[in-house]
């Protein structure tokens, strides 16, 4: 076990949500941070020059610390790999948070992390490690998304991109919960106040996680006083952790939290059920006569391409491609392997590969609505969801069409 104290004072930051903390031999200091005040960046860089430090740790995971490291990093990303991997709507989910990192930034006149670009600077100036604490967002994300019941994923998905997107100024009330948090809390704010089981994996596990990462960092190393640069939402959940149950097995902890889970076994089923429907449609339809099922197969040729050429067709896609999807959608419907909008944004990519300089402007673009649909890479991912989601669409409506027809006939 753990035997943990907790102290609230500090000679540079009495005032400030600041949490010192021993931990066995260690002594572990939670600076909370507000990521869109240039002051938190001040204190960060005051801290690390006391020289009271042996190590940084940062609300970080190896993902976005890359970003922050490596901005150019970006333009290195393979598109079509990324959407053949099933991962289109997870960067553009985590594109959207760093537009809305981006639109309070140039609000407050502050970059976007700079307290955690100070810590990263300074540690290493000062020849000190640099921890990175966080879950990866990607594994966040899957643990959201799989949080919640299926009906609701689609409202979340949207409400975080209209969010993002959007031009409003920040109000007054927003701007005081953008000081006790980060982007990720900012983002599903209005989410996370009503929904529990998203509360959980967005703020709760993290709060677990980044405890147990201190933890194992503080028994493998035996640093002797770590600064933990975190957002001051976490500071209660965080001193919970590490003061009243400890992580004496910090291992268990982050293998539980870092486990995706498991989609349920009738979702995968649901697929080819309605795949076996359909298909058991068409044969009743032709065996009753070749002029229903000829009608039967034109309706889903026309609603299923239509919606999914329409989605294309609304993220501004090439002709070709809006042909493409009209083309595909009716097949690859029957075949839940393969989704029209990999076929779709595959040729999109082809007829108007990505720009150096749109990977470059990936982190401006992504802030105005205008932009993502000028940006060549925020564009694909776009043909990519919408032309899916038409698609999806038509399967359903196409198929109840098709019932009509057999219960009219």
């Amino acid at each position: 076990m753990n035997n943990s104290s907790v102290s609230n004072t500090d000679g540079l930051l009495a005032d400030e949500p600041i949490r010192t903390l021993k931990i066995n031999n260690s002594t572990v200091t939670l600076l909370g941070t507000a990521h869109v005040s240039k002051a938190s960046a001040d204190k960060v860089e005051e801290l690390i020059a006391t020289g009271k430090y042996d190590a940084v740790a940062v609300e970080l995971c190896p993902s976005r610390h890359k970003v922050i490291v490596n901005p150019d990093a970006i333009a290195k990303m393979d598109l079509f790999e990324v959407i053949k991997k099933g991962q289109a709507s997870m960067v553009a989910a985590n594109l959207a948070l760093s537009a809305f990192q981006q639109r309070m930034a140039e609000q407050f006149g502050i970059e976007p992390g700079a307290e955690m670009r100070v810590a990263i600077k300074n540690a290493q100036a000062a020849h000190l490690p640099v921890i990175l604490i966080d879950r990866e967002i990607g594994t966040t994300m899957k643990r959201i998304y799989h949080s919640v019941p299926w009906w609701k994923r689609f409202n979340l998905f949207a409400g975080l991109l209209a969010s993002v997107i959007s031009n409003e100024k920040v109000s007054a009330a927003e701007i005081e919960k953008l000081k006790q948090g980060d982007v990720l809390e900012s983002s599903f704010s209005q989410f996370a106040e009503n929904e529990q089981d998203l509360f959980r994996p967005l703020i709760g596990e993290r709060d677990e996680y980044m405890s147990a990462r201190l933890v194992k960092e503080c028994q493998e190393n035996n640093y002797q006083h770590i600064l933990a640069v975190v957002g001051a939402g976490h500071l209660p959940g965080m001193t919970k952790q590490l003061v009243e149950q400890g992580a004496s097995d910090p291992d268990a902890t982050i293998a539980m939290l870092d486990t995706i889970p498991e989609s349920s076994k009738w979702l995968k089923i649901i697929p080819w059920v309605i795949v076996a429907l359909i298909v058991t449609g068409f044969a009743i339809g032709f065996s009753r006569s070749p002029d229903i099922g000829t009608a039967m197969l034109i309706d889903w040729i026309v609603i299923n391409g239509g919606l999914s050429a329409l989605g294309a067709a609304i993220a501004f896609a090439h002709p070709l491609s809006i042909l493409t999807a009209f083309l595909a959608a009716p097949i690859t419907s029957l075949n839940p392997t393969i989704g029209a909008g990999m076929v779709v944004a595959a040729v999109e990519i082809y007829l108007r590969k990505p720009k150096v300089e749109d990977f470059n402007r990936l982190r401006t673009d992504a802030t105005t609505p205008k932009g993502w649909w000028h940006n060549r890479v925020t564009r694909t991912l776009l043909v990519f969801i919408l032309s899916t989601l038409g698609s999806a669409i038509g399967t359903y409506v196409a198929g109840f069409r098709i019932f009509e027809q057999l219960t009219s006939s």
